[in-house]
């Protein structure tokens, strides 16, 4: 026991290249097979610890499961389940969530939630239950997470911050939201920022995406850490925050106007792949430097003109389709984009996105006319209405402008736009009243917004943009 785990430690501590060689030679090690061997004897004899910990460091190692040796072990662990400690289980359901699924393992899996189920409320080891969550996983019945859940509210008050941070991503992993955990998880994390590793501060982000948890303070928190010191960081671990906080629908605007600078001063580092992950990122948080807009837009275009010979016409649509989103066209881009051939390839092809590339193209058109410089042309307003049916907010509202207007012919609503544009009221006349001759009413959902802010994400931003251009004072209603 004591060799196999003591290898397994050395061993977890090496690159994944340096594993990878070191064990090739423990396999080829003359003792090695011998200690398998004597394991396999011994193995009905061992203590509970030994038997679950040799069990973890044979499969750590890398002895196939289908070997005569993991299934044996797998099988007594069955005939001792009754026997093993708290400590025994944790390591034994670590063990059994990297295996794949077969009849020993599912026996063992079965046999171990009915035991952990009987055990949940008088564990109050807090390293404990996360391996627990971790090992419920995904697909764990619901009534184990909820009383796996009550185990850790009980101590939820003793959290270190290592094991806060432990049980937040165990939630990630157990595919659970408890905010209650969440919320006390979070604040010992934002006190300890500075002690948290890189891959950690991405894992907790990947987290709050999986829970769909969206705490602002700790969004804030992250984010003014890695502001205060971006100089740690190089650019490829910046832009993976910036890309992560993305996903989250969240704009940490200094450190965006801080990864701009660099990469004005930096161009080269934008391969074609962080380019796009660049553009998408600016665009759809609808962010554009403070200081530096005209340069940072100039210098993104240029690296996008230098991989035209390569890209493929997919991705120069979405390369084009977020600079046109800030109100920047790329004119040499828009020509490669709109030449026959590519537009006919991402027209017609039949794959699985073609009706989101037929809006995105739709889009980068309707911004090479309402973002030209030379654009004056005012709205003629159509008053088509989609449908009669009126979501609860849009009728509240409906209520609210006729107790405003006193008449509710003075307002059309669900009313279609020139280039494809919807709004959801449209007042006939305010001019008096709010100081407008063309008002439209846009109902939006939160998610259209960047979070916990009113600042308009990409697309509603472009919206509210070309429907300024068509003449109309835009009104947000959340």
């Amino acid at each position: 026991t004591n060799c196999l785990t003591t290898t397994w430690k050395l061993l977890k501590n090496l690159s994944e290249d340096q594993q990878r060689y070191e064990k090739r030679l423990i396999f080829e090690h003359p003792a090695f097979p011998k200690i398998c061997q004597q394991l396999l004897r011994e193995s009905r004899r061992m203590t509970r610890g030994d038997l679950v910990f040799c069990l973890h460091a044979t499969v750590k190692l890398g002895v196939p499961q289908n070997t005569l040796l993991v299934q044996t072990l797998l099988r007594v662990c069955q005939e001792k389940l009754n026997q093993l400690d708290n400590r025994c289980v944790s390591v034994l359901a670590t063990t059994l969530s990297g295996m794949n699924t077969d009849k020993n393992v599912s026996a063992l899996q079965a046999g171990l939630q009915l035991l952990v189920e009987q055990r949940i409320p008088s564990i109050r080891d807090i390293f404990i239950l996360q391996n627990l969550m971790k090992c419920l996983g995904k697909d764990g019945p619901v009534f184990l997470k909820k009383k796996i859940e009550m185990a850790v509210l009980k101590e939820i008050d003793n959290l270190t911050f290592l094991n806060a941070l432990r049980v937040f991503l165990a939630l990630a992993a157990m595919n659970y939201c408890s905010v209650p955990i969440l919320n006390a998880c979070s604040k010992k994390i934002k006190e300890h920022v500075h002690d948290v590793p890189f891959r950690k501060l991405i894992l907790i982000l990947e987290a709050c995406y999986t829970l769909q948890y969206r705490n602002v303070m700790l969004f804030s928190a992250l984010a003014e850490y890695v502001n205060s010191t971006a100089c740690l960081w190089n650019k490829r671990q910046i832009m993976l925050f910036l890309s992560s906080f993305e996903t989250l629908g969240f704009q940490p605007s200094e450190l965006m106007n801080i990864f701009a600078e660099k990469v004005i001063e930096d161009p080269e580092f934008l391969n074609l792949k962080n380019l796009l992950i660049i553009l998408r990122v600016y665009s759809r948080l609808n962010y554009v430097p403070r200081d530096q807009k005209y340069v940072f837009f100039q210098t993104l275009e240029s690296c996008l003109n230098k991989y035209l010979p390569q890209i493929s016409n997919t991705e120069l649509l979405k390369a084009v389709y977020a600079l046109c989103i800030l109100a920047c066209l790329p004119h040499r881009a828009l020509d490669e984009l709109l030449q026959k051939d590519s537009r006919d390839e991402l027209i017609f092809s039949d794959d699985f996105h073609k009706e989101q590339k037929e809006t995105m193209l739709r889009c980068v058109k309707a911004c090479m006319e309402l973002d030209s410089p030379s654009f004056t042309k005012r709205a003629v307003v159509l008053t088509e209405n989609f449908s009669s049916l009126l979501s609860v907010n849009l009728r509240k509202a409906r209520e609210a402008l006729i107790e405003l207007l006193g008449d509710e012919n003075m307002f059309r609503q669900n009313v279609q736009l020139p280039y494809k544009y919807h709004i959801g009221m449209k007042p006939n006349y305010c001019h008096g009243l709010l100081n407008a001759d063309l008002l439209a009413f846009l109902f939006v959902p939160l998610s259209a917004f960047c979070v916990g802010t009113t600042h308009p994400r990409g697309k509603l931003a472009m919206k509210k943009r070309h429907l300024n251009k068509l003449g109309y004072d835009v009104i947000l209603v959340r």
